[in-house]
C-alpha cells in the first residue's frame, strides 16, 4: 500500500491539471503472468480495498482489469473504468458482463488481432448497452455508450511487439482509441520466465501516436521501475512523466487545431 500511495502522490500535479482527464490504474490481480512464480497481486477483496483507499485519499477516478465475468459487478462498485486485457479481448461473456455495468469499458486489442476485427469486440459491448442493436459500431455510438479500444502493439515474431500506427486510424474510424505506450514496448517472455521490455522507446511511440491522433494514453509508471513487481522494464519513472505528458498535450492541441 505504501508504494501505491507514493506513486499516487507523485501523480497529483498531473491529476489536478485541468487539461487532463486523469485515471489512476493498478491491478488487483495480474492473471496473465508468464511464470507461476511471478507476483500476481493482492487479490480481489484486498485489491479493491486498496483502490478504494486511493480514491478516498486522492479523489482519483480509477481503472483496473477484470479477468472473469464474475468480477465485473464487484469491481464496478469501486472503479470508474473496467479494462478487458488484450489476451481476453474476444471473450464474449467477459465483455457482456463488463458492459452490463454502468462503467466505462476499455477493451485492449489483442497482440494477435487485426485492428479491423476489434469492431466485433466493440459491437458486443455496444449492443449489450444499446436499446436498439447496431450492425456496426461508430466512433459516436461507442463514445456515447462509454466504449473505448486500446492499442498495445502487435506480435512481431517471438518475444517482440511492434506498433503499426495504421491501427490507430483503422480503429478510430469506429471507436475512441487509447494508446498504451508502455505495454507496446514489452518483450513477452523475453526475460527468462518474465516479460522484458525497453522503456526508452515509450516517449517516441507516445508522441507518434499523438501526432496520428488518439483519444488518450495509458502509461505505467513507478517511483523506481527497477523495484516494480510487474512490467518494470516498460515503465516511465514518475519523475520523467510530466515532460512527456506536456509534449503529448501540445501534439493533441495541434491535432485539434487541424480538426482531427
Amino acid at each position: 500500500m505504501a508504494i501505491l500511495e507514493a506513486i499516487a502522490k507523485e501523480l497529483q500535479p498531473l491529476a489536478t491539471d485541468p487539461r487532463i482527464d486523469f485515471y489512476f490504474k493498478a491491478s488487483f490481480d495480474k492473471a496473465n503472468r508468464t511464470s507461476l512464480e511471478s507476483y500476481r497481486g493482492p487479490g480481489l477483496a484486498k485489491g479493491l480495498e486498496m483502490l478504494d483507499s486511493i480514491k478516498s485519499k486522492f479523489g482519483y477516478k480509477l481503472l483496473t482489469d477484470i479477468h472473469e465475468s464474475a468480477q465485473a459487478g464487484a469491481v464496478a462498485e469501486v472503479v470508474d473504468v473496467l479494462q478487458i486485457p488484450a489476451f481476453l479481448c474476444r471473450q464474449t461473456d467477459l465483455i457482456i458482463a463488463a458492459a452490463q455495468t454502468k462503467r466505462v469499458l476499455n477493451i485492449k486489442k489483442g497482440q494477435f488481432m487485426h485492428p479491423k476485427d476489434m469492431q466485433y469486440s466493440a459491437l458486443k459491448a455496444l449492443n449489450t448497452r444499446a436499446k436498439n442493436p447496431y450492425k456496426t459500431p461508430t466512433y459516436e455510438t461507442c463514445l456515447e455508450h462509454g466504449i473505448y479500444l486500446c492499442e498495445r502493439g502487435a506480435s512481431f515474431g517471438y518475444g517482440n511487439l511492434v506498433v503499426d500506427m495504421r491501427s490507430l486510424v483503422i480503429m478510430r474510424a469506429f471507436a475512441p482509441v487509447i494508446f498504451d505506450a508502455t505495454h507496446s514496448v514489452q518483450m513477452p517472455g523475453g526475460a527468462q520466465g518474465k516479460s522484458g521490455g525497453d522503456s526508452s522507446f515509450v516517449p517516441y511511440l507516445a508522441r507518434a501516436s499523438a501526432a496520428v491522433g488518439v483519444d488518450g494514453f495509458f502509461m505505467e509508471t513507478h517511483t523506481n521501475p527497477k523495484e516494480a513487481l510487474s512490467d518494470g522494464a516498460n515503465m516511465i519513472p514518475t519523475a520523467q512523466l510530466a515532460p512527456l505528458v506536456e509534449d503529448l498535450l501540445s501534439l493533441q492541441a495541434w491535432q485539434h487545431n487541424k480538426g482531427h
